[in-house]
């Protein structure tokens, strides 16, 4: 393989891909050959991003939306020629004390970010499996640490880590690998969200140990390790749940 053309000749689509992780990661699969769709609620982030890239194509809609799954992965399928590659990045965050969270709130965040991983997954997997391709998942460092204030999120982002790696099991000989990345400290808008929206009355010492001593990341540095899994040279990963967390948990 031509080096930096990993996915050339390859059908992609990538969730959450008007902003953060999934708009940097929509970027440089395309960067690398690949053709990519880009799904997002956001339409007018979307739009910009294909005036910077008209090599990604957009779709408008939402991930957790079931009938809008069916048709989009159904629809790219066909213009594409098949699916090889699935990024699921769409997601949400709502913070505030866990005796206080609505149940609306909760069950957003695991409609949306395991809802939405689910979804995309059961509808591109014929595909996937005919051409021997894989999904990259959204964990989170919440998976699998602390992260107060963010008890729907974190349970969200558990469930995503499991699902991964039983879809990982299940389809260990059909040809599909299966892993995710749990990022912490990413310089993203839903990061953002959290440091400007949180909860009155929170400690922010029990928060602040999750901030990287050298500061927030780029969401490209996300990109470039969900580019490895995805590629040939991610090969003899299955069921890896990826921290890239600046060393956080380390």
């Amino acid at each position: 393989m031509e080096p930096g053309r990993r996915f050339a000749g390859k059908s992609i689509i990538v969730t959450g891909g008007a902003s953060g992780i999934g708009r940097a990661t929509a970027l440089r699969l395309a960067a690398e050959g690949g053709q990519v769709l880009a799904f997002d609620l956001n339409g007018d982030a979307l739009a910009a991003l294909a005036d910077e890239c008209p090599a990604i194509r957009v779709r408008t809609g939402s991930a957790s939306d079931e009938d809008a799954v069916g048709a989009i992965v159904k629809d790219w399928a066909a213009e594409a020629g098949g699916i090889d590659v699935l990024v699921n990045m769409a997601g949400i965050i709502r913070s505030g004390h866990a005796a206080d969270m609505s149940l609306d709130d909760f069950m957003r965040c695991v409609t949306v970010n395991l809802g939405s991983t689910f979804l995309m997954c059961r509808a591109a997997l014929p595909y996937l499996e005919q051409a021997r391709g894989n999904i990259v998942n959204a964990a989170s460092t919440s998976s699998h640490f602390g992260h107060p204030f963010l008890t729907g999120y974190a349970a969200s982002k558990g469930a995503v880590a499991a699902f991964t790696q039983s879809l990982a099991w299940e389809y260990l000989k059909r040809g599909v690998r299966v892993n995710a990345v749990a990022p912490g400290g990413i310089e993203t808008p839903l990061a953002k969200s959290v440091q400007t929206g949180m909860v009155e009355g929170a400690d922010w010492e029990l928060y602040n140990h999750l901030s990287p001593i050298n500061g927030f990341a780029p969401p490209d540095r996300i990109a470039g390790v969900i580019a490895m899994l995805a590629s040939e040279d991610g090969a003899h990963m299955n069921g890896a749940i990826v921290r890239v967390d600046g060393g956080v948990h380390a």
